[in-house]
């Protein structure tokens, strides 16, 4: 995912960033940006669906004095003030469908029309777009189109949960206690071997935003140059209300699974459905379901 972003980055493609909450879209647009010819230019993010819809219009496109009640000056709109950089539509899952019409038509026509003006006035943005939900559900349920979808989704990248990686979890980890005992003055080598295990093998629902959260918890309340494990255990001490669901915990199990068996198969798919105990087309089933090449696990 990283070698594709960094391919796309030295173009002007729009790019679709998939991806459950918490596992970093932004980090990675920001990335693409800082990767880019673009990168000396703004960067500009904003949340469609942190914002209500008949002010969404106005933060995007911008609005000229009197354009409606409170409009007491001309205001640039955020496609305006990322001239010549890149503007990222976070959560673009959750804009009204009647702004996507209009956010079609910009992307068409590389002209924007503030609101109540009468004239438009030229961009030059690189898009980049985020979204946690489903886009396909969404265009089959009519609450996305599929014209804008097929526009901003010239590049897609699907950002995996940190379940889904769990390799990444002892260096994400130790690099946001390097981060944060720095912060906080904190005179920590690390986490103990048994501290680090348990978060590696702990359930991530919030992803990356969640691991940072811990972490930060285990450096304000420790007291010892190493992190220890019962320490670790008090900061994972989370709310019942988001412990998975048993559909999303096997899901996840399976992937985990699945990956295991190609690791230790070199992506021989044979070897690992006979380890298995599945037959090839069932075993081709599960990996699609679960967006597994088995030829990214080759030598």
């Amino acid at each position: 995912m990283l070698a594709e972003a960094e391919l796309v980055a030295a173009s002007d493609a729009s790019v679709l960033i998939r991806g459950e909450s918490g596992t970093g879209k932004e980090v990675l647009a920001r990335a693409i940006h800082a990767a880019s010819p673009r990168k000396s230019r703004p960067f500009v993010a904003i949340n469609c669906g942190a914002i209500p819809e008949q002010l969404l219009e106005s933060e995007l496109f911008g609005h000229v004095k009197g354009a409606f009640t409170g409009a007491a000056r001309d205001h640039q709109g955020l496609f305006q003030s990322a001239e010549g950089g890149t503007l990222l539509l976070d959560e673009i899952g959750d804009m009204p469908v009647a702004l996507q019409v209009k956010l079609l038509r910009v992307l068409q026509e590389r002209q924007v029309r503030p609101v109540g003006a009468t004239r438009t006035l030229p961009v030059d943005v690189r898009i980049l777009s985020a979204t946690h939900r489903d886009l396909a559900a969404e265009i089959a349920a009519g609450r996305f189109r599929e014209d804008l979808y097929y526009r901003i989704n010239v590049v897609g990248l699907r950002l995996p949960s940190l379940d889904e990686r769990r390799e990444d979890i002892p260096p994400l980890a130790v690099h946001f206690l390097n981060t944060l005992a720095e912060r906080y003055k904190r005179s920590i080598a690390g986490f103990a071997p048994e501290g680090l295990e348990r978060l590696r093998g702990a359930a991530w629902p919030g992803n990356v935003r969640q691991l940072y959260n811990v972490v930060e918890k285990c450096v304000a309340l420790c007291t010892q140059e190493l992190v220890p494990a019962a320490l670790v255990e008090r900061a994972l001490d989370t709310p019942a209300e988001e412990l998975a669901t048993f559909d999303e915990a096997r899901r996840r199990f399976e992937r985990d699974y699945l990956t295991r068996l190609l690791r230790m198969t070199n992506g021989n798919v044979t070897h690992a459905a006979r380890l298995a105990k599945r037959n090839r087309s069932d075993f081709y089933s599960l990996l699609a379901r679960h967006e597994l090449d088995p030829a990214g696990f080759k030598p």
